[in-house]
């Protein structure tokens, strides 16, 4: 089993910055990948970054050029800096996991969501 913790989500002014965390602990093996995805309401679910065990990365449409996802592998954590937010981006994010965590090789884990929310 692997826990994901999220943290650092809240309110934010439009122009402004946020950096989400993700803390993975439990039982699990490297390699691993870890992401963001979120969901507004009425709308679906969508990437917003997923970075490899060795520091890939991708980014949902639009948001490369704002958003920067990183990974600290001594900490089992990834980080999500959010900068020059839009209302747009008002969201309840969740963390992702996928690796292997001794019951099968790539199995998927979820946070429980952390709200986002920008205000104009």
């Amino acid at each position: 089993q692997v826990q994901l913790v999220e943290s650092g989500g809240g309110l934010v002014q439009v122009g402004g910055s946020l950096r989400l965390s993700c803390a993975a602990s439990g039982s699990f093996f490297r390699p691993y990948s870890m992401g963001w995805y979120r969901q507004a309401p009425g709308k679906e679910h969508e990437l917003v970054a997923r970075i490899s065990q060795s520091g890939t990365t991708n980014y949902g449409t639009s948001m490369k050029d704002r958003f920067t996802i990183s990974r600290d592998n001594a900490k089992n954590t990834i980080y999500l800096q959010m900068t020059n937010m839009n209302p747009e981006d008002t969201a309840v994010y969740y963390c992702n996991f996928v690796g292997n965590d001794g019951l099968a090789t790539a199995r998927g884990y979820w946070g429980q969501g952390t709200q986002v929310t920008v205000s104009s």
